[in-house]
């Protein structure tokens, strides 16, 4: 019986050892280390620093209006996105579940922006934000394509939402794919021979049966867009006048431009236990919404 164990217990050194380790070494110290620098007031250069206790978190919340600025873009940001994408996403699965000649073509055509980069992405919108839109507004005279996209608080807000549900939805079209797929077609042919019109067999059978795909595109596109930084920096560097920055691009500057790394910290800690927050109550809601084939 000792020897079981301590074969299982040397597998499990094995093969799950390692991996914890590195687990250890590259997320869990760290994490400790920012909550511990979240608590003094180091530049990020001296190797000494002084401890202020809570210091830095009472002057994020009573007197930073960056960062609130900043954390209310990205909720409305995150609102935008979460829903577009998704709405996007599902769409362009159901359509592509079809039996459509080119479908396989298309699924290609929509899941390629998602390979390419934030910070590219960012710069190759930004030239057709500014001069290809330009060029056809004045090919065109369409007012749509004359607006300052980038130069205009609200237009820039939309111009980034734009991008961002561009760039993912293609990747939550694949996870719809896939989940509706699994769907059984007998339920369907019984909805139809039932007299269900499509609006109802999509509402009551196809979406209750895709809630587990649901439940994960949701938290994909809200990980997504609160943590958005490279398109963000790469599309309108927070601009203008920090109307469109992000709480990531906010705590970027802060420890890295401005030299209060305690300071960024903080905010990184503060913004991680409300993505927290907001995660687990998604999580939690659509999972009591999905029901078994």
């Amino acid at each position: 019986m000792n020897q079981s164990k301590s074969a299982r217990l040397i597998q499990q050194l094995v093969f799950v050892g390692p991996m914890t380790l590195f687990f250890a070494l590259i997320v869990v110290v760290p994490f400790f280390l920012g909550l511990y620098y979240s608590m003094t007031n180091w530049d990020g250069v001296s190797s000494h620093n002084n401890w202020v206790g809570f210091g830095n978190y009472l002057h994020i919340l009573n007197s930073d209006p960056d960062f609130r600025n900043a954390f209310w873009f990205t909720v409305k940001f995150t609102v935008c996105g979460v829903l577009m994408t998704n709405l996007l996403g599902f769409a362009l699965a159901y359509f592509l579940t079809k039996p459509l000649r080119s479908r396989n073509a298309l699924r290609t055509v929509f899941f390629i922006p998602n390979m390419i980069g934030g910070l590219l992405l960012g710069f190759i919108w930004q030239f057709i934000f500014v001069r290809g839109f330009a060029a056809v507004g004045e090919a065109t005279g369409w007012s749509f394509f004359q607006l300052p996209w980038l130069g205009n608080a609200s237009t820039a807000f939309w111009g980034t939402v734009i991008v961002f549900v561009w760039q993912y939805a293609g990747y939550l079209m694949v996870i719809y794919i896939s989940s509706l797929n699994n769907v059984p077609k007998s339920l369907l042919e019984s909805a139809q021979i039932d007299g269900a019109s499509r609006l109802q067999i999509l509402r009551s059978v196809i979406v209750p049966l895709i809630m587990p795909a649901v439940t994960v595109c949701l938290f994909l596109a809200i990980s997504w867009a609160f943590k958005v930084f490279e398109l963000n920096l790469a599309l309108t560097q927070g601009g203008p006048f920090k109307s469109t920055e992000s709480v990531a691009l906010d705590i970027y500057n802060e420890a890295f431009t401005n030299n209060r790394l305690g300071l960024g910290t903080a905010k990184a800690i503060i913004f991680f236990i409300i993505v927290a927050i907001i995660t687990s109550v998604q999580v939690r809601a659509t999972k009591n919404r999905e029901v078994e084939m």
